[in-house]
C-alpha cells in the first residue's frame, strides 16, 4: 500500500497546450536590416549579444510586418541563442505581432483612466465601423484592432496608439469614423500626436 496518489501517466494530463508560432514564409534580414542590427549589437560585449534581441525583433517586424516562426529562428541564428529564447521574448511583449496585421494597427488603451472615459465604446465603435472584432483585421487589410494596457497618458484619455509608435489622444466614440477616414487619406498625419512631444 502506498500513501502517494496514483498518477494517470500516459493519459495526456501533463501534455502542454503550448502552440508554436506560424512558420510563415522563409525569412532573412535584408542587407540593410542586418547592418542595422549589427550596429546595435556592437553596443554590447560579444557575450551579451542576446541583449539586442528586442531590437532584432523590431527590425523583423519593420521588414515583414509581423514575427513568424521562421523569422524567430533567423533571429536566433543571428544572435546565437535558441529559437525558444526568441519565442519567449515574443510571447511576453504585446508590441510584437505574431500573425499578419493591417497597415494600421489600432491599439486602444483599456486601463482605468481610459476605461472610465469611454475606451470600451471607442473600441466598440471601431469594431462596428470596420465590421471586425478585437484581434481581427478588416477585409481591406488596412486596419487591425487591438486592446492595450496602460499607455501612460491618463490625462488625455482615451488614447489610441497606432503601429506601436504614433499617438492619438482624447478619442471620442463619436469621432471614430473621422479617425479612420483620416488614416485612410492622410496616414499618421491625421493623428493628434502626443502632447508631451509637442511641448518639448
Amino acid at each position: 500500500m502506498s500513501f502517494h496518489p496514483q498518477m494517470p501517466y500516459g493519459s495526456g494530463w501533463h501534455k502542454s497546450d503550448r502552440t508554436f508560432a506560424e512558420p510563415g514564409p522563409p525569412f532573412a534580414f535584408t542587407d540593410e536590416h542586418r547592418a542595422r542590427f549589427e550596429e546595435i549589437a556592437a553596443r554590447y560585449p560579444p557575450d551579451w549579444r542576446k541583449s539586442a534581441i528586442l531590437a532584432a525583433l523590431y527590425l523583423v517586424q519593420e521588414q515583414q510586418g509581423w514575427i513568424s516562426g521562421n523569422s524567430m529562428r533567423h533571429v536566433a541564428e543571428v544572435i546565437g541563442c535558441t529559437a525558444a529564447d526568441v519565442e519567449d521574448v515574443v510571447s511576453y511583449y504585446v508590441m510584437y505581432f505574431t500573425k499578419p496585421v493591417g497597415k494600421y494597427v489600432l491599439q486602444v488603451c483599456r486601463t482605468l483612466s481610459c476605461a472610465l472615459l469611454g475606451a470600451e465604446r471607442v473600441t466598440s465603435e471601431i469594431a462596428r465601423a470596420l465590421d471586425i472584432k478585437v484581434g481581427e483585421t478588416d477585409t481591406s487589410g488596412t486596419f487591425t484592432l487591438l486592446e492595450f494596457e496602460c499607455l501612460g497618458a491618463c490625462d488625455r484619455a482615451p488614447v489610441v496608439m497606432v503601429n506601436n509608435e504614433h499617438w492619438h489622444e482624447c478619442q471620442r466614440p463619436e469621432d471614430v469614423r473621422q479617425l479612420l477616414d483620416g488614416l485612410r487619406t492622410k496616414g499618421v498625419a491625421a493623428l493628434s500626436g502626443c502632447h508631451l512631444v509637442k511641448e518639448r
